[in-house]
């Protein structure tokens, strides 16, 4: 529980949520900070084991220099080659690649994200959601998409596959999934609507509830009597024109609606106001019109049904126009009462959308419950765009240590200390899975890099053996289910490394305090 300088309150166990919230001084620190919010952008997930990586290298670099065996520059260029052969055997031995990913593969990895969540007990109910939501807006990948997976590609191919350059690849987009948080019910009310949501109401009781074959203006500007603006001075000399233009006043906002509904809108959202003389004339036509619409929902919905928001109405010449092309249009848009209010929901988007309503007893629950369903989320279109996976369960962690702890004797250098230093510290996630689940982490670790050391020597059927916390034995993870996104595990290895590498270069300090005698 986070409580800041004016008594808000954040219940969370999101390690980037926290790091974030923290108000952190030391510069060292704050490396650690932004590493966590790196590892939530580029994959979503591991923001608490990468931190902690990155401290355990810290601490064991840290003891090796206050020896005085090991010089940073020594420690340095062994981190360098511990993460070179780490990231070269997992790609090689512990990858799975999956062409074509079943329901199972997805779900799975999205159980194991939501294991240690506020939502970990009903795992199997917002699992599916996640799942049916990612794969709901896939989308083929342009060129520019496609550069990204080059290097994965040529991991492959030097691995002895050869990269498929003519196979579509697919995207999915997080951002065309709205998540919309209402309160009341319980969390299993959630519900997964195929299209769009929008927290916002008709702005009259006399517009219908219903429309089909919708067409959809989306506005970022006043639907309100037109006004002129301050400073402006009129001066008359017959009192009958005040009337004049008032009446004009009035006119110009007409002209302004009645060109949008000649384009053929029959939906009109805006992020500013309407008031009761514009609403007149929509409701005269039959459109649905709701007003202050947040923004960003709007630009959202502008993808999924191929609109444009419209900040102004005048062209470059000066007139005034609404071109039908910037409306975006559906199969329906309905009005729907969900808790306390009304809801919009936009059904049969044409760029594919969708959005999950959360229900839940408060607002922290429910902003828990968004946060871990945004790393679920993540998980799932990361191993969707990958097709590769990796046994959870400290599986990994367990045999790229007992790997480079074997590596390390082939070197005849110091650099040997710093890679079995490094193996020591990858151990650090197993141990800590075990102490969170009450189990004895020496025992069960005991266990587990013996079965990965026969892994490595003649059994390759072990490689994927990993913890059961629940009953504090040895198991397959794979057959478990408890699977993560490759991708999640190399970048993590790799933005830890470069965190503690970071920090062991800096060998001082030099902090300048402003002079209080100076001005």
């Amino acid at each position: 529980m986070l409580v800041d300088d004016i008594g808000d309150v954040l219940i969370t166990n999101d390690g980037a949520t926290i790091l974030r919230q923290l108000e952190v001084d030391h510069p060292a620190a704050r490396v650690l900070v932004d590493l966590a919010s790196l590892q939530d952008t580029e994959v979503g997930d591991g923001t608490t084991s990468v931190v902690i990586i990155a401290a355990e290298l810290l601490r064991k670099g840290n003891d090796l220099i206050r020896s005085g065996k090991i010089h940073p520059t020594t420690i340095i260029s062994g981190y360098r080659t511990a993460l070179k052969a780490a990231i070269a055997f997992l790609k090689k031995e512990m990858v799975i690649n999956v062409d074509s990913l079943s329901e199972d593969h997805l779900t799975n990895a999205a159980k194991t994200s939501m294991s240690s969540k506020i939502i970990g007990k009903e795992e199997d109910f917002f699992a599916k959601i996640a799942v049916d939501a990612v794969k709901s807006v896939k989308m083929k990948a342009s060129m520019a998409d496609q550069l990204d997976k080059e290097n994965f590609e040529a991991a492959k191919t030097s691995s002895g596959e050869a990269a498929d350059s003519t196979k579509v690849r697919y995207k999915y987009p997080l951002s065309a999934i709205h998540i919309l948080k209402v309160h009341g019910k319980s969390s299993l009310e959630s519900h997964l609507v195929d299209g769009f949501a929008l927290n916002a109401t008709r702005a009259s009781q006399g517009m219908p509830t219903h429309v089909s074959n919708a067409k959809i203006a989306l506005l970022d500007m006043n639907l309100q009597r037109h006004r002129m603006a301050m400073g402006v001075q009129v001066i008359i000399k017959d009192p009958k024109e005040i009337e004049n233009i008032k009446q004009r006043e009035m006119d110009i906002t007409k002209e302004k609606i009645n060109k949008i509904l000649a384009a053929g809108a029959n939906v009109v959202l805006t992020t500013k106001g309407i008031d009761d003389l514009c609403m007149k004339y929509f409701v005269e036509a039959g459109v649905i019109c709701a007003r202050r619409c947040n923004q960003d929902d709007l630009k959202r919905l502008a993808k999924a049904t191929g609109g444009k928001l419209v900040v102004t109405m005048a062209d470059m010449e000066g007139n005034e126009g609404f071109d039908p092309a910037y409306l975006g249009t559906c199969e329906s848009v309905t009005e729907e009462r969900v808790g306390d209010g009304e809801m919009l929901y936009v059904r049969g988007c044409k760029g594919g959308a969708s959005t999950i309503v959360l229900r839940g007893a408060n607002e922290y629950m429910l902003d828990e419950m968004d946060r871990a369903l945004h790393d679920a989320l993540c998980v799932i279109k990361r191993m969707l765009e990958s097709n590769t996976l990796v046994a959870g369960g400290g599986a990994v962690e367990t045999a790229l240590s007992v790997y480079l702890e074997n590596y390390a004797t082939t070197l005849e250098s110091r650099e040997q200390i710093v890679i079995q230093e490094f193996a020591d510290a990858l151990l650090v996630i197993p141990k800590t899975l075990a102490v969170n689940a009450a189990k004895d982490s020496s025992e069960l670790i005991a266990k587990l890099r013996a079965i990965h050391a026969r892994a490595q020597h003649g059994e390759p059927e072990l490689k994927n053996t990993g913890l059961d916390l629940i009953r504090g034995e040895i198991r397959d993870s794979i057959k478990a289910g408890v699977v993560e996104p490759a991708i999640s595990k190399i970048k993590s290895l790799r933005f830890a490394t470069e965190a503690a590498i970071t920090i062991l270069r800096i060998d001082d300090r030099i902090q300048l305090f402003p002079d209080p005698g100076r001005r």
